[in-house]
């Protein structure tokens, strides 16, 4: 390895007492491969094997912790004691082949497609349809609910520590569940769970509460708790980079193991609510950085480009997209081969990428998502 890449390969330890061989980390990226009823499918087990071996910890596909909040077709189900062989399953072969296997758990409120839910019944914090043409309205969630979905959330959690997984990631990113309750466009309520900015807060907070208190109550060994986020939204009324920072401080006193920030570009621009030339992740490490690990995200193609991102001080990277294209990402630069790294596919390489179906269907499907060469 060359000398200057030696600060990607230095171990970490989390809180909790997770200990991470390196500072990269395998992004939660939705597969839409697994078993009609719920459970973990063998081509998933390979892909995640295939990703798992170079990587400090690997953040899976999210599982949904209600019937009602399942958001993609082949989404892997967590939501009941049934599935806690299929989690085994895959934690197992994560950490058998050398990376921290961490659970996303979430609820995709409403961004759920009505046909993947009971009687197409989409909830969501508030009566407010996502700007996006012929989306459904849900329906706002009871109180009674809302504290069934927070309890659901430690559930799912406990499940995992029953599987075998070193930790869950609360998904709060993305404009899923936990987001729309942050959000003054899909929170329009006036009650204990929406209003002010502090109020919007109230389910967030309330899903970590709960789910540290599970840790807390049966993890017999180091289990790590991590929130993900994104930190603006586009839509008026919408987060600001401002509401992204307050939620950020309320979470930063949490004692999480890890912050992690939802990118598509790790140096992208806030877009509002901030007078700043600096990008988004510089701001979030200078606001939280020294209360919490940070994991930043987005765009990392090249050993370079990971050692020029670490240097903002952030304690780990996410590679999504880089470990699809090359799963031996981090072993090339270990090696001295980094110059080998591949940052395009082709057509022809789903076999030897070790990608499932549904995965590779949507890659080819959805122009701009991958760098696809083309005539090869």
């Amino acid at each position: 390895m060359q000398q200057k890449y030696k600060p990607l390969f230095e171990s970490f330890s989390l809180r909790s007492g997770v200990q991470l061989k390196n500072r990269i980390v395998m992004a939660p990226m939705t597969n839409f491969s697994s078993n009609p009823d719920g459970t973990v499918s063998d081509a998933e087990v390979d892909y995640y094997v295939r990703r798992s071996k170079g990587v400090g910890m690997v953040v899976t596909a999210c599982t949904y912790v209600t019937p009602n909040g399942k958001g993609f077709s082949g989404e892997f189900a967590g939501d009941s004691d049934a599935m806690i062989p299929s989690l085994r399953r895959l934690a197992t072969a994560i950490k058998q082949a050398g990376a921290k296997a961490v659970l996303q758990v979430f609820h995709g409120g409403r961004m759920c497609p009505p046909d993947l839910v009971p009687n197409g019944d989409i909830v969501s914090a508030s009566a407010v349809a996502p700007e996006q043409e012929g989306a459904p309205i849900p329906r706002a969630l009871t109180d009674s609910e809302i504290e069934e979905i927070v309890h659901a959330f430690g559930e799912t959690s406990r499940r995992a520590i029953e599987a075998g997984f070193d930790g869950v990631e609360i998904h709060g990113a993305n404009g899923y569940l936990i987001q729309q309750f942050f959000s003054p466009h899909s929170n329009r309520r006036t009650d204990l769970w929406g209003g002010s900015l502090e109020k919007r807060m109230a389910f967030p907070l309330a899903i970590v509460d709960e789910v540290k208190k599970v840790v807390a109550a049966h993890a017999k060994q180091p289990f790590l708790v991590g929130y993900r986020f994104s930190p603006e939204e586009a839509e008026t009324p919408g987060i600001t980079m401002a509401d992204t920072l307050a939620l950020l401080d309320a979470l930063a006193n949490k004692d999480l193991d890890y912050i992690h920030v939802s990118l598509m570009d790790f140096w992208s621009a806030p877009r509002r609510g901030v007078e700043s030339t600096r990008s988004r992740m510089e701001l979030i490490q200078e606001r939280i950085g020294k209360k919490v690990p940070v994991i930043g995200v987005g765009s990392i193609h090249t050993a370079d480009d990971a050692l020029k991102a670490l240097q903002t001080g952030v304690s780990l990277l996410a590679l999504g997209r880089e470990l699809i294209m090359d799963p031996d990402w981090v072993e090339k630069i270990e090696q001295g081969r980094e110059s080998e790294i591949d940052t395009t596919m082709t057509k022809h390489d789903q076999a030897r990428l070790v990608v499932p179906d549904p995965l590779w269907q949507a890659i080819m499907n959805t122009p701009g998502w991958f760098p696809v060469a083309e005539n090869v």
